[in-house]
């Protein structure tokens, strides 16, 4: 039975690491990290939990915590992670980092676009990007993965197989994105109250979204050359979910058979990608809940663009969900344990 620790326990994605690690048959939580509940007992935070989780609420002191674990999750904000772990801590345990303090391989781009200065970049280059579908062999030898963020796995899934295949001038990448609000965290914020998001829809980050570089880094690789992208995320007012809309012009003319064959050549043997027929537009309701990607596209003949779609729910594939694969890949057990999620509707 693996030993699991969850720094961050009471945030929206560590509170569906402790829903999903619930029900997980090869794994437990024996520590239920939170700075701002020391001592409370986890269910009295979450009522969800009553009569489920048994325990109360613990510090972030990761150095004890590696002595008790075997992996330590951490759902923290930026910069936390990267100030605890050390090498000693990387040689006792595996951790995997919900944070984007190892997403970004340059430590200046990182510093940029965040804000501030990064305490481990001696590690950096060690930590593997935890893409299941990707980067699946390296996940299975990585001590420290740096799990993605939400818009950028809907982002980089929904146009990977074609930026690999060339099919897309990637000078002309368009990604239009919107979240549901828990995608902000948990803490009190006014833009984010009742009354600010209902009834509205907004754009934000505008220009300078800091997944923008994690999304360029990661096309970048796969097409094989510099990538620069204009990515602007919307706020909708639902609790969850990610829907991408993405515009590129075709470097040839195709066939929406051609097309559907390179995703399905990619993932058409992933559990937890479905590749839609051509036209069939995914929604986040179809697959909330769940640790599914549904990817859509269609293509424009008139202006020679094709137009792809994903969405995911934002907490599970986009947090703890792609956080427990990459678990589930780095002890060897079966990738999908614990993530049989079926999308809740309605």
């Amino acid at each position: 039975m693996i030993k699991a620790g969850i720094i961050g326990a009471t945030g929206y994605a560590g509170g569906e690491l402790v829903r999903i690690l619930a029900s997980h048959r090869e794994a437990k939580i024996v520590w239920y990290g939170s700075r701002s509940y020391i001592d409370k007992k986890y269910a009295d935070v979450y009522r969800n939990m009553f009569r489920i989780v048994d325990a109360v609420c613990m510090d972030d002191n990761m150095e004890e915590l590696a002595d008790q674990v075997d992996v330590i999750f951490t759902a923290t904000p930026q910069g936390l992670c990267a100030s605890l772990v050390n090498e000693d801590i990387l040689s006792k345990v595996k951790i995997i980092d919900l944070s984007a303090d190892f997403r970004i391989k340059d430590v200046a781009v990182y510093e940029q676009w965040y804000g501030i200065e990064h305490k481990s970049p001696q590690f950096i280059q060690e930590a593997v990007y935890g893409l299941c579908e990707i980067n699946r062999e390296d996940v299975k030898k990585a001590r420290l993965v740096a799990n993605p963020g939400c818009y950028t796995t809907c982002s980089i899934l929904t146009a990977y197989p074609l930026a690999k295949e060339g099919m897309i001038d990637m000078d002309t990448l368009i990604i239009d994105a919107k979240s549901g609000v828990s995608g902000a965290g948990r803490g009190a914020k006014v833009p984010n109250l009742f009354c600010e998001v209902n009834e509205s829809i907004k754009a934000y980050g505008v220009a300078n979204h800091r997944h923008t570089p994690e999304i360029e880094e990661q096309l970048g690789y796969a097409a094989g050359e510099k990538v620069v992208l204009s990515f602007t995320p919307h706020l909708v007012p639902m609790n969850r979910g990610i829907l991408v809309t993405e515009y590129a012009k075709l470097k040839r003319e195709t066939s929406p058979e051609e097309v559907k064959a390179i995703y399905d050549r990619y993932y058409g043997e992933e559990t937890f990608i479905r590749v839609l027929d051509e036209g069939v537009c995914p929604e986040t309701r179809w697959v909330e809940g769940s640790n599914y990607v549904d990817i859509g596209f269609k293509i424009d003949p008139r202006t020679g663009r094709i137009i792809m779609m994903g969405a995911i729910d934002n907490l599970v594939k986009g947090a703890a969900g792609q956080a427990v694969q990459n678990m589930n890949l780095m002890f060897g057990l079966r990738e999908s344990e614990g993530l049989e999620l079926v999308p809740v509707f309605p």
